[in-house]
């Protein structure tokens, strides 16, 4: 599980107006809690497990680096084919609601590799019809990773100057707690449960946006 997805995980377990939640995992999660419904699942048979994606609304946070995957061919697998063919399988099961971690540079246009498959992404998601989707584009994540990162690492002991430095157009850019971004998805499926949507909303959440929603002092 990817560090913002485990404070997700965590943060709507104890959130009361959350009944249940349902997680699919390659090897069992240690966390035990009566909300929590998880199934150990071949990724690459997703199909196989069509039930599991009724639900509500699907929060995506699943990721990987070039470097753990190895190659581009299998960052793109997980990065965009394990996440779309999550989004189509919520969507034919009914789902309403689909939140995205995505990253701040995505475009599908982008001549960088890794911004390019979380804007294909995007879009590809967009044309699945969801009536909310909300889409975040964090800059760096901070936070202790199980894994080391040497260069987010390095990136992450400059950030707190830097940040301060990022104002006006260049605010999204700042770097941003794991955690942070967790309980702004968190808060903002929370909302949409209690705000039935009227008509197809598609949102993009940036720093300022996230730090709202979280509710957190900047």
């Amino acid at each position: 599980m990817t560090l913002t997805g485990g404070f997700v995980l965590n943060e709507l377990l104890a959130r009361r107006e959350v009944e249940s939640v349902v997680v699919p995992v390659r090897k069992p999660l240690k966390t035990v809690n009566a909300k929590l419904h998880q199934q150990v699942m071949d990724f690459d048979r997703m199909e196989n497990y069509a039930g599991l994606f009724a639900v509500d609304v699907i929060i995506c946070c699943l990721g990987t680096t070039i470097k753990t995957a190895g190659s581009q061919e299998q960052f793109r697998k997980v990065d965009y084919g394990y996440c779309l063919k999550a989004a189509e399988l919520g969507r034919t099961a009914g789902a309403h609601g689909f939140i995205l971690m995505s990253a701040i540079g995505s475009s599908s246009s982008s001549t960088i590799f890794y911004n390019r498959v979380k804007g294909e992404l995007e879009n590809s998601i967009k044309e699945l019809g969801y009536s909310y989707l909300s889409i975040y584009h964090p800059s760096l994540l901070l936070g202790n990773r199980p894994e080391s990162r040497l260069g987010e690492s390095l990136g992450a002991k400059a950030m707190p100057l830097i940040n301060r430095a990022l104002l006006g157009p260049l605010e999204k850019f700042r770097a941003i707690e794991s955690k942070t971004v967790a309980s702004a998805m968190v808060n903002e499926v929370c909302n949409l449960s209690s705000k039935p949507v009227a008509e197809r909303v598609v949102q993009l959440r940036q720093y300022e946006d996230i730090v709202d929603l979280a509710g957190v002092t900047d």
